[in-house]
């Protein structure tokens, strides 16, 4: 109970993020209803609820949350009649008639149990692993929304305490300037903590194949709009992202918080990564706290093949062009454009349409995908280094093609114009290692400039 009060979360108003998880939840298992619970004392009380209409709250007992609550994993009760504690509950025995339930434990980072994310049907049902799983990926997301309220609760009364503070000196522009000085910094940490819940701390090792990648932001007091994950989808499948959320600040973060949760459900769903940006078309459209924004976004499907190769099916919606680089024979790199006909905005039309295509990837080749603050950057001419400059740019690395040397050239690309400072900035390069230049592990390497202070940069992890 003192875990549930620390996060002030209880008889709150409505909120846009878990209704957003509710409607997904009830849309990704077809069910009539989906709830996000918090249980208290004496009570279930209704954070969000899809289908329920004029229900805020129920008894703890007796109850089907107040049961599920205390297991750490997914409780699936198939047939609620059949169950000697489910067929008491006024929402089994009462005019609805529930017959199906399941529910995933909403769980602290220190492991308390504060609620659940449910769904509810009128007729009996299975649910599968897979299914269960995404029922647990949703209750953690409800968490993650907790856990940026708290920081955001915690800030707000830090500042509180730190301008009462200011008062009772009276030292008022001596303590305006310190404050400026105090502001920047807690900007600065404030960003990057957000950071780190947008893009992932560190790539993961996918068997047979080398990552690397590159993030910064324009600007170490502003959340960038960048975003980009890679994450397993089971069957030995891999799937990644990488987009732009239009702006930046916390409603760009907010955005794209929304963004990276969607396409990894929708991920985890539907194996066609066209699926997944309509996913998330959809979900921008209908939260309207969103309102104009949008964003670009690229999102690959990788599945590995008995001969070392990987077969990589790239989605594209309004996102400039990946560049798939293969070793030309003699010397040089064959650089092409991998761009899917389509592929409209995310989030700027309910029409939107997106397109598809699919790569081999053999041993000594690679894979570029980007955001626009590449391209857009400026020369020491005033030019943009654009899409022909990166194509000569890549054509003129060295083959066979390293996902972790064409990150380190590409940084080094970068750092050489004077122009950097305008746009956020995020790379993610794929190779798939020869057979003699294989490493010993895969690496994994990442370079990030969210807030240099905050020790947020130059990550290597190496895993065999």
């Amino acid at each position: 109970m003192a875990a549930v009060r620390r996060y002030d979360i209880l008889d709150t108003p409505p909120d846009g993020a878990y209704d957003r998880v509710a409607a997904l939840a009830a849309r990704l298992f077809d069910m009539p209803v989906a709830t996000v619970t918090i249980v208290d004392e004496d009570r279930i009380w209704f954070k969000a609820a899809h289908g329920l209409d004029g229900v805020t709250q129920i008894g703890r007992d007796p109850g089907l949350c107040g049961s599920a609550v205390l297991r750490d994993d997914t409780t699936v009760i198939p047939d609620t009649l059949a169950d000697p504690v489910a067929c008491s509950n006024p929402l089994v025995a009462g005019p609805m008639g529930v017959r199906f339930y399941a529910a995933a434990p909403i769980i602290t980072a220190d492991g308390y149990r504060l609620g659940t994310v449910n769904v509810l049907d009128t007729r009996p049902r299975e649910l599968n692993e897979a299914d269960a799983n995404t029922l647990a990926d949703l209750a953690a997301m409800v968490r993650d929304q907790l856990e940026l309220r708290l920081s955001a609760l915690n800030a707000v009364r830090a500042e509180q305490e730190r301008r009462k503070a200011e008062q009772e000196r009276r030292q008022v522009e001596a303590e305006a300037r310190r404050r400026a000085e105090r502001d920047k910094a807690a900007i600065a940490k404030f960003a990057s903590t957000l950071q780190r819940t947008l893009v992932p701390p560190a790539l993961p090792a996918v068997p047979g194949l080398e990552l690397a990648c590159h993030y910064k932001t324009a600007s170490p007091q502003e959340v960038g709009g960048d975003f980009y994950d890679v994450f397993p989808v089971g069957g030995g499948r891999w799937a990644f992202f990488l987009g732009d959320v239009c702006g930046k600040g916390a409603e760009a973060a907010s955005i794209t918080s929304l963004t990276r949760y969607t396409l990894r459900a929708a991920a985890l769903v539907d194996a066609d990564p066209t699926a997944s940006l309509q996913a998330l078309n959809t979900a921008l459209l209908l939260d309207a706290a969103v309102g104009t924004r949008f964003c670009t976004a690229v999102v690959g499907m990788i599945e590995p093949s008995a001969d070392g190769s990987f077969t990589v099916k790239v989605a594209t919606g309004g996102h400039p062009p990946a560049y798939h680089l293969s070793p030309i024979e003699g010397a040089g790199v064959r650089v092409e454009e991998v761009r899917a006909k389509g592929g409209m905005l995310v989030g700027a039309f309910a029409e939107a349409t997106f397109a598809s295509r699919t790569l081999h990837l053999e041993p000594g080749q690679g894979l570029l995908v980007y955001t626009d603050g590449l391209t857009e950057a400026r020369t020491a001419d005033g030019d943009m280094l654009n899409q022909d400059g990166l194509a000569a740019f890549l054509a003129n690395r060295p083959r066979p093609v390293s996902a972790a040397a064409l990150i380190e050239d590409t940084v080094a690309l970068l750092d050489t114009l004077p122009d950097t400072e305008r746009d956020d900035v995020a790379v993610l390069a794929l190779s798939v290692p020869t057979a003699d230049a294989a490493p010993v592990g895969i690496t994994a390497t990442a370079h990030s400039a969210a807030a240099p202070a905050d020790n947020f940069g130059g990550q290597e992890n190496r895993r065999p």
